[in-house]
């Protein structure tokens, strides 16, 4: 992300924003503007924008302490006027769609939406929170900060907003628990171990765990069983996405079909407006099958069926822990057990 002109004007910039950060973040380390709930809270976050695989994290968390007894609910921003048709923010469908009996607070001020949540008979139940982009989100106290760095993205060469991707400086590591390098299968051991070093330098005694992402199943429209991967094997298909980085998702796409006649990549959380609709619909009439992402079907399902050209089709994202894995699930137990001190 360093050098080019665009980071040499932008840099000026950048320097303003780490002041605010470093500012900010003073304001909540002496605990100002910070609510503790009566219940553990373990936030998911990252250091950068878009795409680190913050919700397939969050669901495998979601699993951890339900197979432990426990009863989590997800906090959410939801993303405002990001929304399905139907008012639910796109995240929280996904989430949704794996879990249909999860409780999920999605707005803006997550505080008064947990506490009104416990209010409820439903929320009364809930003994755990996970924060969903919660590293930044410091208005609520947590009893474990797990952050995601994506290895695709290396922090290490990256430069701040608006000039780089970073949200914040490395240094912010150092509040942080847990690290999970992400995205660990499309790059070479090489670059994780700069990656690893490099994070190891800002907090010695971080829980390190390392991820990578695979396709474990299909959802086809038409077909009511999901169906392996290897049905994409002699289809010739159009992709389209709208995350934070859809570099892996179009790799993936290309590796596992016959070969992609056109990718369509939109900006994060994009609407998918009737002109987009239409973009994508013209754009597979000489395709065999349409493939995106979970997120992104939850505003496509409401096209009307007789639209599609083709077939369209949603992976079935997987989560897999290299390394840490039985560590980090133990600590997110153990937090949850502990409560709140």
């Amino acid at each position: 992300m360093r050098g080019g002109l665009a980071h040499l004007l932008l840099s000026p910039v950048s320097g303003l924003y780490k002041r605010e950060i470093t500012r900010r973040n003073a304001k909540f380390d002496r605990g100002e503007g910070v609510v503790t709930l009566d219940r553990p809270v373990i936030s998911i976050g990252n250091l950068s924008v878009g795409g680190t695989g913050k919700s397939p994290t969050v669901a495998m968390v979601v699993r951890t302490l339900r197979e432990a007894g426990h009863w989590p609910a997800v906090a959410m921003r939801g993303y405002g006027a990001k929304k399905t048709e139907h008012g639910s923010s796109d995240e929280a469908d996904e989430y949704r769609a794996l879990f249909d009996d999860l409780p999920i607070v999605a707005q803006p001020n997550r505080t008064l939406g947990l506490i009104e949540m416990f209010g409820t008979e439903a929320g009364d139940l809930v003994d755990s929170i996970v924060l969903d982009d919660g590293f930044q989100h410091r208005k609520i106290a947590r009893q474990l900060d797990v952050v995601l760095v994506d290895c695709t993205r290396s922090p290490i060469e990256d430069a701040l907003l608006p000039a780089g991707r970073l949200r914040e400086p490395m240094e912010s590591l150092q509040r942080a628990d847990a690290v999970i390098l992400t995205h660990a299968e499309s790059v070479s051991d090489a670059e994780i171990e700069q990656i690893l070093r490099a994070v190891l330098e800002v907090k010695r005694e971080l829980l390190i765990a390392v991820s990578e992402h695979a396709w474990d199943g299909l959802d086809v429209t038409g077909i009511d069983e999901p169906v392996p991967v290897e049905w994409l094997a002699d289809k010739r298909v159009v992709g389209v996405c709208a995350i934070g980085n859809p570099g892996p998702f179009f790799a993936t796409l290309g590796a596992k079909s016959a070969g992609v006649v056109q990718e369509i990549r939109l900006g994060d959380h994009d609407p998918y407006r009737k002109a987009t609709v239409d973009r994508v619909i013209s754009a597979a009439s000489d395709a065999d099958a349409i493939v995106c992402t979970a997120k992104d079907w939850s505003k496509l399902r409401h096209v009307a069926p007789d639209r599609w050209p083709s077939p369209v089709v949603r992976p079935r994202l997987g989560l897999f822990l290299r390394t840490g894995g039985p560590e980090l699930a133990d600590v997110i137990t153990r937090t949850a057990k502990a409560g709140v001190e």
